[in-house]
Parts: C-alpha cells; structure tokens; sequence
C-alpha cells in the first residue's frame, strides 16, 4: 500500500516511522509520502490560506496549492483502475471513521490524505477531485482538533494493522472490538495474562479450565456485557439475527429484551430506573 499527505507540518506526522506502521515501512509492506504543502506557494510568506468569503471568523486553506500539491501527488504513480487511489479528507464533518471503513481502506491499493488546518480546504477542492477518483470524507469523532494529522495517524494505523503481514499473528485483529463478522457491533471484553493472581484478584477461573467452548461464551458474555454497559447503542442497532439463543439469555439477564421489531433494548423497568 501507498500512502501520501499533505500537510504545513510535516514533522506531526513523524510517528509513522515507528511501532507496527514504521516497521510495515521497513519491510516494504507500507510506501509512506509526506509532502509540505507550502512547497507548492510561491510568496515570500510561503501563504496558503486567506479569509473567507462572506466573512466570519477563522481562515480558510487556499485552492491553488492544494490543487498543485495534489495534481502533483497523483502524477507520480497514478493508473486508473488497479492502481487508482483514495482521496481521503479528515473533517469534523465526514462520516463517522469505523473499522468497517477501516477493512475498506485496508483493500485499496493508494490512499492520499489532506489534513486541513484553520476552518478547512475551500470546498472547491474536495469538489475538483471527486470528479477524478473516490473522495471520503472522515471523522474519528465528534469533537474539533486544530488539524487533520492526529487523524491521519488513526486511520492509518488502523489500516496499516489489517495489511498481511503487519500483524505477527494474522488472527489478532478477528477478535477486535468492532471486526467484521461476529464482534461488528460488540466491545471486545477484558484480557487478562500471567501471574494468575496479583494483589489479591485472580483471573476468571474458566480462562484457566483448557476448556475452548468454555471460554469463548465466556468472551462472548463478557463482550456483551461491556458493550451494554459502554455502548448500548450499539445492541439497540445490531441487527437480532446475530444473537444466539445463549446472546439472548445473557441479554436477557443484563435487563435488555426484544422489542416489536426483535431489536433489543433495555426492559421498560430498567427504563423507568
């Protein structure tokens, strides 16, 4: 996978040379680009935002090097089809940055980040590029940072960990909080390793009985009670479909039932509490 940014800080996104998304791009598993954007200004104060349009507070990033930049960018290495790369925006107002976006991304073969500072890019840019590849727009959440490059290290990272091989046990990421499959909308529950006992607490016996069945109910009860005590909005929109008979009974015993359309929610005495 390649990956480029465009950013007036550089040096912000410098953690990408280490951990697992520095050691992808030693092995060669990540091509990794960052750029200055003011490479592509031409005053003396290196300028690329100005005031916006019909006034207001803030400044506003400038069309022409941002368009330089990436038209720049995409001359170096772009194929349309197999090689035809992602414009990825982090924006306060994208849609929401998931791990089911996060295995889309994964599959792609060139994602091209623009991390905005002041009140964002002129619109006009985002508008430009959609008409020439796939545009996301992201959000890793419902707050405002005063840029876009803590964003690019999430998603990154995030991606860079589902490439093959970034991972030294392929199965690690199946089990995460939010994978595809069986955990899509459960929080993964609580781990636990060596000593078995340490100040007094002691792990759950059943992770020590050797017995596999056992123990994979017992992460599955216990994915569902985090999930309801952390996220309950997630087990109000999981589709019913994806909850055994033992799903239902641990549902049931955390004060959550089916409703007239089989999704669960909280029974109406925990309501009224």
């Amino acid at each position: 996978m390649r990956v480029d940014a465009v950013t007036i800080f550089p040096e912000y996104l410098e953690p990408l040379n280490v951990s697992l998304v520095g050691k992808a791009r030693a092995r060669g598993q990540l091509d990794v680009h960052v750029h200055d954007l003011r490479a592509w200004t031409y005053d003396r104060h290196n300028t690329v935002d100005d005031t916006p349009y019909g006034g207001g507070p803030g400044m506003v990033m400038k069309t022409e090097p941002w368009g330089e930049a990436l038209d720049t960018v995409l001359a170096d290495g772009y194929e349309a089809g197999a090689r035809e790369p992602v414009l990825v925006v982090p924006t306060p107002s994208g849609r929401p940055f998931t791990q089911q976006l996060a295995v889309e991304l994964s599959e792609r073969p060139w994602l091209i980040f623009t991390p905005a500072r002041y009140e964002g890019i002129d619109r006009r840019v985002t508008e430009e590029y959609a008409t020439r590849l796939p545009v996301h727009e992201v959000s890793i959440g419902d707050y405002v940072l005063a840029g876009g490059e803590a964003a690019v290290l999430v998603i990154t990272e995030a991606v860079a960990r589902l490439l093959p091989g970034v991972l030294g046990n392929a199965e690690s990421h199946r089990d995460d909080s939010f994978a595809p499959g069986a955990m899509a909308d459960l929080l993964e529950g609580p781990v636990y390793t060596k000593p078995p006992a340490w100040r007094g607490r002691e792990i759950p016996d059943v992770l020590l009985s050797g017995h596999h069945v056992k123990i994979a109910r017992w992460r599955r009860d216990e994915a569902l009670r985090r999930t309801v005590a952390h996220r309950p909005d997630l087990i109000a929109r999981c589709d019913p479909a994806a909850f055994d008979k033992k799903d239902r009974e641990m549902l049931s015993i955390l004060g959550w039932q089916p409703g007239p359309d089989g999704r669960f929610g909280p029974s109406a005495s925990d309501v009224e509490e």
